[in-house]
């Protein structure tokens, strides 16, 4: 399957205490009609289907929405502590709290397909790697963001765009050429997990060039149509 269509539950619950959950939702049908929205659960959890590019730009206004509530808190003297804790609470992420609650300008933003990131760190893992920067990426589902952190400086922010844009260039032109094959498994036990595991690390070195990835009731390969489609024949053989 080509990277047309992806879904991805978000976790809204941060902006419990400051926003209506139900305000925000409305808000985000209208920043982005194009995707679909599942109903808001309980926890602050919501399903969200669509383009990859319009997820993207739903996830990148939630992170602004996220930065201005954090100034609006310094503004009104909350404490920074008690925001930290909330972002913890619900993220579970250390780079995203940091980069939300506490991001200097400098500070960029990229928000990739999981399966593309995962490709790009294990076969390009240098477009991870700049100087005077660092990028840290928390993985949600299907989305994955990608903080670019650079130093409070010019050169610094120059270091942090440059590096943002070499990503985001090439995350495009991987996302033209990779697909995606799922092979599920008949049964869930982990016998047979395990035998589908050996079997596909008996094949990787065959297939150098295809990601594989293990879960526990399936297991998804990522390359070119060829690689992709070399493997998978290789499994059924």
């Amino acid at each position: 399957q080509p990277f047309l269509c992806v879904t991805s539950t978000l976790n809204v619950a941060v902006f419990r205490g400051h926003v209506v959950l139900e305000d925000l939702v409305e808000e985000m049908k209208k920043q982005s009609p194009a995707l679909n929205f599942g109903p808001l659960q309980p926890e602050g959890k919501i399903s969200v289907q669509g383009s990859f590019p319009a997820l993207r730009e739903l996830r990148e206004f939630l992170v602004v929405k996220a930065k201005s509530l954090s100034e609006e808190d310094k503004r009104e003297g909350k404490s920074q502590q008690r925001l930290r804790r909330k972002l913890q609470e619900h993220r579970g992420a250390t780079e995203t709290r940091n980069s939300i609650r506490d991001a200097p300008k400098e500070t960029q933003v990229v928000v990739l397909d999981t399966d593309i990131y995962l490709y790009m760190r294990s076969f390009h893992p240098k477009t991870f790697q700049a100087g005077d920067v660092v990028i840290s990426g928390v993985t949600d589902g299907d989305i994955t963001t990608v903080c670019i952190d650079s130093a409070g400086s010019k050169a610094g922010a120059a270091h942090g765009l440059r590096a943002k844009k070499m990503i985001e260039s090439f995350s495009v032109e991987l996302q033209k050429i990779l697909r995606k094959e799922r092979i599920c498994f008949k049964e869930h036990s982990r016998g047979e997990r395990q035998r589908y595991k050996q079997l596909c690390d008996r094949l990787k070195p065959r297939h150098p060039e295809v990601l594989v990835l293990p879960y526990d009731t399936h297991i998804d390969v990522v390359g070119t149509s060829a690689g992709v489609l070399g493997f998978t024949e290789d499994v059924k053989r």
